[in-house]
């Protein structure tokens, strides 16, 4: 796939598919942001037919007409200024806590790209408005919600509202009024021609920018969690042979999996307390991670597609104008809510791992990891974090994009809900993330009570686990310990460290793991 060419730090967009390295280099603030001429081109030649439409007078959806339920309410040429002016500003209605800048920046170029596919009918001043905000990184402020993932309408309002010098924006780590952060910047408010009003909010690339974050943010919790469920297999004494035997039988990503748990389990006097066969829990952590992996790269390829796709209505084909039933995200979001199915099960092989090394049978371990002749409650207590955090994962995993809701007078009845998904996924990845902290850190007490002494990832794990939590004795409070480890283990330096001492080449690269470069 062809992503973007790079000269020196600048990202030239071309209209094709990104990657997630360049979303995250977007994100961040990493790299700046260039048209190709080509596809500029396609821009003009498209816009072309637009005007030549518009000029014969005949109707254009949401440039010269209303929208949704007004869509038959044509306005007069000495109407459109005020017209398309008033529409971008009517969407802008979101509520509630914003996205995080990284992913209005991703949002901003995604619109920017599917605009370079040269089927929008954009004015070229539109794109060059939105590279403006990016090179000047003046922010818009994106409260989340306010779409039903049908076109975030209420989230990319918010961002077209800027442009146009009201809503909000941060500029120079400052919340501000858009008047003054375009002011400060030293840009002008835009006047949004017709069709280009409609162009900056009837997308849904904030969505697929949230959603892009979220399955990079869930493959980096996966490979954490799959780090430290090895170290509780190594504290639990578990039988390796599942994963020779997965590396046989099992499907690709099966077999990938399984062959990484059975190469960094070597190096160190590995414990062997199974009797025939373990809990299925120890035994089948290869399949449940290679489906959740195989899941996650389901959804990253194709919000990725997306990104390079025109989801805009109407569209410009063969020298048309086109009414399009593009604006529904329906593959994101159904491959999404299965990776979300995935991602319960990856949470509840966690919590019955973290049972397993709290109930005193495996290797003699002292119930609750209480050492011997200490006097204390022990690691009893946090199990119940671990089974809240697995039913939060599970309560986040039931799909909701099939719910019904008809609005704009019946014309509008089908709906993703595409943010609402990717937030009930982000807080499945919060969930995750701490359970991989609590797992680690049970290991840790598993191991130092029999004096085990790992190597390899279970090292790693262990060393970062006693960086912040001493050899449990007498009981004390947990609740700090639990998060600063996770703060670590959630660190792409730990990635970059947990990458080096173990890749996966065909997830790490793929979403771009670890600092962004």
């Amino acid at each position: 796939m062809h992503h973007f060419q790079t000269q020196s730090d600048t990202l030239s967009l071309d209209g094709k598919p990104m990657s997630f390295a360049s979303l995250a280099r977007v994100g961040a603030r990493a790299v700046s942001l260039a048209a190709d001429a080509a596809a500029m081109a396609r821009v003009d030649v498209a816009r072309k037919v637009v005007e030549d439409k518009i000029a014969r007078g005949e109707p254009v959806y949401g440039a010269n007409t209303g929208v949704g339920a007004m869509k038959d309410v044509e306005w007069s040429p000495e109407e459109l200024e005020t017209f398309n002016l008033g529409l971008v500003r009517a969407h802008h209605f979101g509520t509630g806590a914003p996205f995080p800048s990284s992913v209005v920046r991703s949002a901003m170029a995604i619109r920017v790209n599917t605009a370079l596919t040269g089927r929008v009918g954009c004015s070229r001043a539109l794109v060059d408005a939105y590279l403006a905000l990016l090179d000047k990184d003046v922010v818009p402020v994106v409260r989340r919600t306010g779409s039903i993932g049908t076109a975030d309408i209420g989230l990319m309002g918010q961002i077209g509202a800027v442009l146009t010098g009201v809503g909000e924006a941060v500029y120079q780590n400052r919340r501000m009024s858009a008047e003054a952060a375009l002011a400060e910047a030293g840009l002008v408010p835009c006047r949004m021609a017709p069709r280009d009003s409609l162009a900056s909010i009837s997308v849904n690339a904030v969505g697929f920018a949230a959603a892009a974050e979220a399955v990079r943010s869930a493959a980096s919790a996966m490979r954490m969690l799959l780090a430290t469920g090895l170290t509780t297999a190594g504290a639990l004494g578990a039988s390796r042979d599942p994963w020779k035997a997965v590396a046989h039988v099992g499907t690709e990503r099966e077999a990938e999996i399984g062959a990484w748990l059975y190469h960094n389990a070597m190096g160190w006097d590995w414990p062997n307390a199974t009797h025939v066969q373990d809990p299925l829990s120890l035994r089948m952590m290869a399949q449940v991670f290679g489906s959740g992996f195989d899941t996650l790269l389901v959804a990253g390829r194709t919000v990725l597609a997306a990104t390079g796709r025109t989801d805009d209505n109407p569209v410009v084909v063969d020298g048309q104008v086109l009414t399009s039933g593009g604006s529904l995200p329906l593959d994101v979001t159904i491959y999404l809510q299965t990776a979300q199915l995935a991602l319960a099960h990856a949470a509840r092989n966690s919590f019955n791992r973290c049972v397993l090394l709290s109930n005193g049978a495996r290797r003699d371990l002292p119930i609750n990891l209480v050492p011997r002749g200490a006097i204390a409650t022990g690691f009893g207590p946090i199990i119940k974090l671990a089974g809240e955090l697995f039913a939060r994962a599970l309560s986040m995993a039931m799909p909701v994009s099939a719910q019904s809701l008809v609005v704009a007078a019946g014309l509008e009845d089908e709906v993703s809900f595409l943010p609402l998904v990717v937030e009930r996924f982000e807080r499945q990845v919060r969930a995750l993330k701490r359970l991989a902290a609590l797992e680690g850190l049970l290991a840790a007490q598993a191991m130092d009570i029999h004096g085990d002494r790992p190597s390899g990832v279970p090292a790693m794990i262990y060393d970062k686990v006693r960086q912040h939590a001493a050899f449990y004795v007498v009981d004390r409070p947990l609740s700090a310990e639990v998060e600063i480890i996770e703060s670590d283990l959630g660190s792409e330096q730990s990635m970059a460290e947990l990458i080096s001492h173990a890749p996966i080449p065909a997830l790490d690269e793929f979403f771009a793991l670890g600092p962004v470069a």
